[in-house]
């Protein structure tokens, strides 16, 4: 792998972090994103546990086809 390759895989995970940072500001805004069926929430006196396994899950398949697309455009060239 050349630098000009590496520099535009570093390029594109940039791109990539600015969108995911980006659609987790927007996810904050939507009603029910984490707070799915299935994610966990745990409270008791004096303190409370919440994992969003639901959510983290969703979005696990979301950004893998995401990625799975970007990767299959940016090999067809």
């Amino acid at each position: 792998m050349g630098f000009h390759s590496f520099g535009k895989l570093l390029i594109l995970l940039g791109l990539i972090l600015v969108l995911a940072g980006g659609l987790l500001l927007l996810l904050g805004k939507i009603p029910h994103v984490g707070k799915l069926p299935g994610d966990i929430l745990l409270q008791k006196r004096g303190w409370s546990f919440y994992f969003p396994l639901t959510t983290s899950i969703l979005l696990s398949i979301i950004l893998s086809i995401v990625l799975t697309l970007i990767l299959s455009f940016l090999g067809r060239r």
